[in-house]
């Protein structure tokens, strides 16, 4: 099947879009706005984007509050998602109202950060620090400004559990990261295997 985005006539019951782009990492926000409100919530659109600097972005459907306590503080946390930290993810999306802390709605305990004024989650085996560098509305092919909010932050501290560290190396079969797929679904990271690059210009250094 083939189909133009102008229209999305599909056919299908739902837009496959997403589903199709992923597994998606998830960006577990956390925020503090100026005037101390604590704000928590997952975002699918969320990936690194550089190492040198380290930036990651996430993108939010509106100026949530995510997005504007990061705006307006200029810091954002990104939390590591995890398998065992599903199900308070999910109810730290609750549609909450300005002011009202998702930590509490999702049953999660504040931790304090070293660098940025806000919180991360104290339960999740790795957090990232961010100051925000910019942010922007994504616009289209006809130059047209989207509903969508992109903020980008550099990571200025990193937090790692060292029970998910394996001879000085990240495990994922022990942080066991949740991501995003279509729909409902999610996945988690269980099944883990490496690929050496290849060093020749035709790849004939790597094995058939």
């Amino acid at each position: 099947m083939f189909y133009t985005t102008d229209d999305n006539r599909h056919g299908l019951p739902h837009d496959p879009f997403k589903a199709i782009v992923s597994p998606r990492p998830i960006g577990w926000i956390s925020t503090r706005a100026l005037d101390g409100s604590v704000n928590l919530s997952p975002y699918s659109f969320f990936n690194a984007i550089s190492d040198s600097p380290k930036l990651v972005m996430f993108s939010s459907v509106g100026l949530k509050d995510s997005a504007s306590f990061a705006i307006e503080s200029g810091e954002f946390v990104a939390n590591l998602a995890t398998a065992s930290l599903a199900s308070a993810l999910n109810r730290s999306s609750a549609p909450a109202p300005r002011g009202t802390s998702e930590f509490a709605i999702a049953g999660l305990t504040e931790a304090p950060c070293r660098l940025v004024r806000a919180p991360r989650v104290a339960q999740s085996p790795a957090a990232l620090e961010c100051r925000v560098t910019e942010w922007f509305r994504p616009k289209d092919v006809e130059g047209r400004e989207g509903q969508s909010v992109v903020v980008i932050g550099q990571v200025v501290g990193i937090h790692i559990d060292e029970s998910i560290l394996t001879d000085g190396l990240v495990d994922m079969k022990l942080a066991e990261p949740l991501s995003r797929l279509g729909y409902l679904d999610y996945a988690v990271t269980r099944d883990v295997f490496a690929l050496r690059r290849p060093r020749e210009p035709d790849a004939s250094d790597l094995p058939e």
